[in-house]
């Protein structure tokens, strides 16, 4: 993933308490706690950089003394990590997430400071090691194979500029980009590596791929309308077989990426012979269960993706580029208002039970 982190393990521990002061009763102060702060433009990278180290260490409580009976707390310990945060404990399992600028989760919590309850002593605070594992944030995610032009749509329809060239695998790591429509609306549209056959299983670039789908309002498939091969030694695909391997692709790593609104982009339409290969696809998507024996069984998904549009585009000549950012803006749209809907919905059943 050369530069590009979206793992990092980071050991957390919370303030020791103060002493307590036996003679008059008095509490030693709390340690501080060690917080987890999501901050937009912060990345992985940036914190191991700035603390190779690794280690996030709260400040002890005051003791208790004669001028202050009561300790005062530590100091609390902020970490500033990036918007997509799933925080996981050793074994993997998942025990809190930052998803807007400003979410705080509490990583390790101050010890408390001695009092006659503790015999005075102060208590330690608490210690692990954690994950901070990244899932980018996106509108949309492009979801193809290796070469099928998503880096080439993406620096068409938004102003990222992703490395494209005429090789596989150009797009090492997820890229950002925002397009910008008229009114000033925005929507973010992440291109992540290509999948390959196989990714759900961790082939190729696998999980590091497919977990930042996860966090997608949409997908957009982009397929070549000439299919695919990845090497001399792997099997032509068509675009068909193309559309429905990475469909299983998705459905085998977790089964509710299928079922997120899709749209679907035939890229390549300059190319000789697209147009009579496109009439084929467009016949062969209207009923897929008459084409599925085309492919082997193992490979055929358990459910079809519905697509809201399909998109015939060239990012060598600008066609249907227009097209498709107007449908990317109305599918979006239109899921915002469903949810907004729903919202409402629920407002008011809640409002009619209290009554």
């Amino acid at each position: 993933y050369s530069n590009f982190i979206d793992d990092l393990r980071v050991y957390v521990r919370g303030g020791t308490g103060g002493m307590g002061y036996p003679n008059l009763g008095g509490e030693g102060g709390r340690g501080g706690d060690v917080w987890f702060v999501a901050r937009e433009r912060t990345t992985l990278k940036s914190i191991r950089e700035k603390y190779p180290q690794k280690r996030f260490v709260a400040g002890a409580g005051a003791n208790s003394s004669v001028k202050a009976l009561k300790g005062e707390k530590g100091k609390d310990c902020e970490v500033h990590v990036p918007l997509g945060i799933s925080v996981l404990d050793d074994d993997g399992k998942q025990i809190g997430e930052l998803n807007a600028a400003g979410e705080r989760f509490l990583a390790a919590r101050g010890g408390l400071g001695g009092s006659l309850a503790t015999n005075f002593l102060p208590c330690k605070g608490q210690r692990r090691s954690v994950h901070l594992d990244l899932k980018l944030i996106a509108d949309v995610g492009l979801v193809g194979f290796p070469n099928a032009g998503k880096s080439s749509l993406l620096s068409k329809i938004s102003h990222a500029k992703p490395e494209i060239a005429n090789y596989a695998f150009t797009t090492i790591q997820p890229e950002l980009g925002k397009i910008m429509y008229a009114d000033y609306k925005q929507i973010s549209v992440a291109d992540l590596p290509g999948l390959i056959e196989g990714a759900h299983a961790n082939k190729g670039m696998g999980h590091k791929f497919l977990k930042h789908v996860e966090r997608t309002k949409q997908l957009l498939l982009v397929v070549d309308i000439s299919g695919f091969q990845l090497s001399i030694k792997t099997q032509f695909r068509t675009a068909f077989e193309t559309i429905l391997l990475l469909t299983k692709e998705l459905e085998l790593y977790k089964e509710e990426l299928v079922t997120k609104p899709a749209l679907l982009a035939i890229n390549k339409m300059d190319l000789p012979c697209a147009k009579d290969n496109l009439d084929e696809l467009m016949t062969q998507l209207e009923n897929p269960q008459d084409f599925l024996h085309l492919l082997e069984e193992e490979m055929i998904p358990a459910n079809t993706l519905e697509f809201r549009e399909v998109i015939p585009v060239s990012t060598y000549t600008g066609e249907g580029i227009e097209e498709l950012k107007t449908c990317i803006r109305k599918s979006i749209d239109e899921q915002a208002e469903q949810v907004n809907e729903e919202y409402r919905k629920k407002k008011l059943l809640l409002l009619q039970t209290s009554k």
